[in-house]
């Protein structure tokens, strides 16, 4: 395994529930709820689950676009959860963000060599001359003509604005990209191109991916290892190899019995999960999942199982290992 590059430690985020004239508190929204995982050098780390189950508010808090309730984000030997926004602001270029939606992700009033030379300009990176020498360079790495910077996002298809995201993306030589449903407004033939190209930056230039997605046929195509979380909480990580051909845990075995097979003879046990995700405002007692879980057991509903390695690799949260 290569080096650890990021190291999350016990991440908590809480939204405040307000109410009435004074805005007291109310409650707290449970968005991630105690989770911690690593991601290393030059892989990519799939990231799957239900809407609404963290993903994404877990991505925004691991890069403090969303301050953290509690926790820890290591990044280079450093607590980067605790320390200064001007501090952080340091350590931005390093830690980059693709958007799902490729139409809202790029300031309409902008030109495209002022989009991707934004982060260049902040950081104060580069004259002006070498800056536009840059986005040019950017540019035609992920398919684009350098002529065309001085256009704006509307005179450009959805795929082509999403590839100016990853220009953008890469202007900063970053050392991790979050992919947040990178490629799933997207059209499928076009989808299949920018998954290609994702996978040939990381080559070239030895990138590292968070890749959240709700597709686990393209989770399996790209990520070296697979993390699932239901409501706040990581409930399995392994190996894309281990993890598709021995699920351990029942909600990720219902996710992975729901992945179309290009085999219309094959007769798949399709796993239907009862009732829906619970609120995230007041989850179950004991583990989130046992009001669904095909194996509940009594202790389920009483304690809250430990994230834990049961393989080398794979770990793990349920009462039945």
């Amino acid at each position: 395994m290569n080096n650890r590059l990021i190291s999350v430690k016990n991440l908590v985020k809480y939204f405040p529930i307000r109410k009435g004239v004074f805005r007291t508190i109310a409650g707290w929204v449970k968005a991630v709820d105690d989770i911690s995982f690593d991601i290393y050098e030059g892989e990519t780390l799939g990231l799957v689950g239900e809407s609404g189950c963290g993903k994404s508010t877990a991505a925004l808090t691991m890069f403090r676009l969303e301050e953290p309730t509690s926790g820890e984000i290591i990044y280079q030997g450093e607590n980067i959860a605790r320390i200064s926004k001007k501090k952080m602001r340091d350590y931005r270029k390093d830690l980059q963000m693709i958007f799902q939606d490729p139409y809202s992700s790029l300031n309409p009033r902008m030109k495209i060599k002022n989009i991707i030379a934004e982060g260049l300009v902040v950081h104060n990176l580069l004259d002006n001359k070498k800056r536009m020498k840059k986005v040019g360079e950017v540019l035609e790495r992920v398919g684009i003509s350098a002529n065309s910077m001085d256009r704006f996002p509307h005179e450009f298809s959805g795929g082509q604005r999403q590839r100016i995201g990853i220009a953008r993306a890469l202007a900063l030589d970053p050392k991790i990209i979050i992919c947040d449903e990178a490629v799933s407004a997207l059209d499928v033939s076009i989808r299949s191109q920018i998954i290609n190209l994702f996978k040939e930056l990381q080559k070239e230039f030895n990138l590292t991916y968070l890749f959240i997605a709700h597709d686990l046929s393209v989770i399996k195509f790209v990520s070296d290892r697979v993390a699932v979380m239901y409501l706040g909480k990581m409930v399995e990580i392994a190996p894309t190899k281990k993890f598709f051909q021995k699920t351990m845990h029942p909600y990720a075995q219902a996710l992975v019995s729901a992945v179309p097979v290009p085999n219309p003879d094959y007769k798949r046990h399709r796993i239907l999960l009862p009732g829906d995700v619970p609120s995230p405002v007041d989850p179950p007692k004991g583990c989130h999942f046992h009001p669904r879980c095909p194996k509940v057991m009594e202790i389920c509903s009483k304690a809250e199982p430990e994230f834990i390695e049961i393989e080398e690799g794979h770990f793990v949260a349920c009462h039945l290992y």
